[in-house]
């Protein structure tokens, strides 16, 4: 839903707010540059164009992630034949090849752009017609994708694309016409220098120095892999929390970010080059595979915080997640999250840090104190996920309070989310106990995203976890306490459980038995996603209280006896 005027006014004002004054300055430099450039295409071609000799290229035993990965979308001969496959959306470019796809999602688009589907072509085992398809495809792409013009040449785009383009360039570059790649890549690499995402930092600057880095390790340009190094060894320290986790809080963007500095780790270092910024990486990763490790589910996969999807085991696999000592409380404090596991059975991970970093709120959910379970190694209360980065009601539902399992007060969201990577004012958590003894885990944690509603109202939520049950205590107070106001309970049952009323109040879900007491409470229908594209039909647990503050709600959650089974397949892999 699109905001009054005033009030869109009002979010936009406190959302710039929060941005640095050279966060402001590099947008209005680089919007002003991508104007010029995008309405003189041919003319900056000219000027950015140069005829490249011999290079090095990339080190023979260097091999990035996707390589060995080598996805296609669905498959290399599909891809030639002008079928891709994005975000669980397949669509035709038909003949000839229309490379706008105007009524596709923009992300889908992206993909498209981002030439990650090369991967594929360049293993195949017939290197005389994957050259041949890849030749093709690539001169259509380029007879309609002027310089600088369109999606096809936002920054973030060419960075993954020259990363690719380095990557297959052996595999797929035709004889004869090594100087014409060269000499794009060249391009693509000129280009990108000039429009480093500094006005959006997060991982779209390290995608950009990823690519900066690699196109210099290939083309022999000692300056390129030297700006991007530098530029590089800062974002470390910014973006690199002292927990390993990514700064932007989104586990499947943490995996990102991870595989993006193995691979410049690994390609430096076949290379011989930059060993102080090695020595930098190699910090970084073992931090960012500590926090995975930890952060993992028991089926191997993410759980679903902010902008999220499940990552896949394979890929997962091989960002080499470290396994953490066993542990009852995990406590990852700069992140802000939780992990709670008292037994074989619980493992809890809840989110008690900020939705964000304030300069950067494309990816925040306003998830304050919400949690994940699972049970057995089966997720059982999940969130709603991410299904689409589209401009639409259903994005901002899934960044809502609304979606995940956590309080909403008065209809409101804790962290203001709006538009489709915008936030405004920011909830602030505060984690206030900790500790494992004798009698089990308890955690307890608040925030202060609704204080500025009516009475100031102010969400406590404490969870108290023993071997077999889980108790979470909600508390809503208030300043005044004379208001009236409306407190909603939810919890997003996971895809697949068997989910069943017992009695007013108690649901039986797998194999757990959920009450919630100090409201009336009913289940409903909901959908949750594990991926861009299709969402799964669940139930949906809701309570409310309505009344002046204090309010008081209570959740219970008991474990059936018996032996918990075997292993669980991991999901999205």
């Amino acid at each position: 839903m699109t905001p009054p005027l005033l009030d869109r006014g009002r979010l936009t004002l406190l959302t710039a707010a929060q941005l640095g004054t050279a966060q402001l300055a590099h947008r209005v430099r680089l919007r002003s540059q991508r104007f010029v450039v995008g309405h003189l295409p041919v003319g900056w071609e000219a000027v950015l164009r140069r005829q490249v000799g011999p290079v090095p290229g990339w080190p023979a035993d260097f091999l990035p992630i996707d390589a060995q990965l080598s996805e296609g979308y669905p498959s290399p001969e599909d891809n030639a034949a002008g079928r891709f496959n994005f975000l669980n959306q397949e669509r035709q470019l038909g003949t000839p090849p229309s490379w706008a796809q105007p009524d596709a999602p923009q992300l889908w688009r992206y993909h498209l752009h981002y030439f990650e589907w090369a991967w594929s072509l360049a293993n195949h085992p017939d290197r005389t017609w994957a050259r041949a398809q890849f030749a093709r495809l690539w001169s259509s792409w380029k007879s309609a994708s002027p310089l600088g013009r369109g999606e096809a040449w936002s920054t973030y785009v060419v960075s993954l694309r020259l990363w690719v383009l380095c990557g297959v360039y052996d595999a797929l570059c035709e004889p004869g016409g090594e100087g014409q790649w060269r000499s794009q890549l060249d391009l693509h690499a000129r280009f990108l220098r000039a429009q480093l995402e500094h006005d959006v930092g997060g991982n779209h600057l390290l995608k950009n120095l990823k690519a900066l880095i690699g196109a210099g390790v290939f083309l022999g340009q000692d300056d390129l892999v030297e700006t991007g190094s530098r530029h590089l060894r800062r974002q470390l320290r910014i973006q690199v929390l002292a927990d390993g986790g990514h700064f932007e809080l989104s586990p499947s963007y943490h995996c990102q970010v991870l595989g993006d500095l193995i691979d410049l780790h690994g390609l430096l270092t076949a290379a011989n080059q930059q060993q102080p910024t090695t020595s930098k990486l190699a910090t970084a990763i073992e931090g960012m595979q500590t926090w995975l490790g930890a952060m993992l589910m028991p089926d191997g996969d993410v759980p679903l915080f902010n902008d999220c999807t499940l990552v896949g085991q394979p890929r997962i696999q091989l960002l080499g997640p470290i396994a953490p000592s066993p542990s009852a409380l995990t406590v990852l404090k700069p992140s802000g999250y939780v992990i709670i596991k008292p037994d074989a059975r619980i493992h809890l991970v809840a989110d008690v840090g900020p939705p964000c970093p304030k300069e950067l709120p494309a990816h925040a959910h306003a998830d304050c104190l919400s949690f994940e379970l699972a049970v057995d190694g089966r997720r059982i209360l999940v969130n709603s996920g991410t299904s689409t980065y589209e401009p639409s009601a259903r994005r901002q539902f899934e960044r809502s309070t609304a979606a995940h399992n956590t309080i909403e007060v008065d209809s409101a969201d804790q962290t203001e989310v709006w538009g489709t990577f915008r936030a405004a004012h920011l909830a602030q958590a505060r984690l206030e106990v900790a500790g494992a003894d004798k009698d089990g885990v308890t955690v307890r944690a608040s925030h202060d995203g609704y204080t500025r509603l009516a009475d100031s109202p102010r969400h406590t939520r404490t969870w108290h976890v023993r071997p077999a049950s889980l108790d979470i205590h909600d508390d809503i107070t208030g300043e005044n306490g004379v208001g009236v106001h409306r407190s909603q309970l939810r919890i997003h049952v996971a895809p697949g459980v068997e989910s069943a009323v017992v009695s007013d109040g108690s649901y039986r879900l797998g194999p757990i038995l959920l009450e919630i007491s100090g409201c009336p409470s009913v289940m409903t229908e909901t959908e949750v996603a594990s991926d861009f594209g299709p969402r799964k039909v669940t139930r949906l647990l809701a309570g409310i209280v309505s009344g002046t503050l204090p309010h008081v709600m209570q959740t219970r959650v008991s474990l059936a006896s018996g032996t918990p089974p075997g292993p669980v397949p991991a999901v999205g892999g």
